[in-house]
Order: structure tokens, then sequence, then C-alpha cells
């Protein structure tokens, strides 16, 4: 039995403010577009392109407190495979955003963090081999 590719479709994440995870997504992918969204419940938007997608939900006013600690349990971070991850890095940092890890240059990877403004954090990371054991090397 072949295996079949495996791909995130998509993440849905709740945020303080729905315009500024747009403005901090649409920033590190230009292409990204509002694919739909409403108000069922809550405020949501569904931002990316024809693959791939964040489903993104304004919090509710009470409900706005945000802990990020990688020694709890819970989603740590995002990791997006690009092109240019120095592109996406000087529009990320024009525009305000602050690195959240120092960036980490190897030898088959460029890999750079940066968190929006509800602490998220995302990797950017670029691959310098198409060699998947040079891809997955874990010796740098």
């Amino acid at each position: 039995m072949k295996t079949q590719p495996v791909y995130l479709e998509h993440f849905n994440i709740t945020v303080n403010d729905i315009q500024e995870a747009i403005k901090f997504f649409q920033t590190a992918f230009p292409h990204f577009r509002i694919r739909g969204g409403g108000h069922h419940i809550r405020e949501w938007v569904h931002l990316g392109d024809d693959h791939t997608y964040i489903a993104i939900n304004q919090a509710d006013q009470d409900d706005l407190e945000v802990q990020k600690n990688y020694d709890k349990i819970g989603v740590n971070h995002l990791g997006f495979v690009v092109g240019n991850v120095t592109e996406i890095a000087k529009n990320l940092l024009a525009n305000g955003y602050k690195r959240d890890y120092p960036k980490q240059v190897e030898e088959f990877r460029i890999r750079d963090y940066f968190a929006d403004d509800d602490g998220n954090q995302y990797e950017f990371v670029q691959y310098l081999s198409e060699v998947p054991e040079e891809k997955n090397s874990y010796s740098s």
C-alpha cells in the first residue's frame, strides 16, 4: 500500500485582535487572502490560499489572558516551510514584529522565529537541500 502525502490543511487559533492577526499573517504571507468568514458564535475568518489556511477566531473580551510556556502542556509553536526566510523576516521586522528566538543558520536549513501580538510563536524554515537526510539532520 502506497503512503499518501500528509500536509497540514489548517490550524485554528483564537486571538485578542482578529485584525492584528490578519496583519501578522499577511505580512509573513502576502499572498494569503480571506477565504471566508462570519459571525457564527463569534467573529471568525479563514485566511490562506487555495491549499492551506488559518482559521482565526476573535476571543471573548472576558477571555484575554494568554499563557505560553514550553514547560506546560499545549502547542509551543507552528512551523512553516518557506522559500525565502530572509524576506519573511525582513517584512515582519519592518512592520514592528520581533524575533521570539534567535535566528538559526545551519548547513541545510535556516530557521527564524517570530511571535504575534498574543505571544503565539511561529517558526519559518527554509531548507537549503532537497535531500531528506540533510533536511532532517539533527547534528547541528
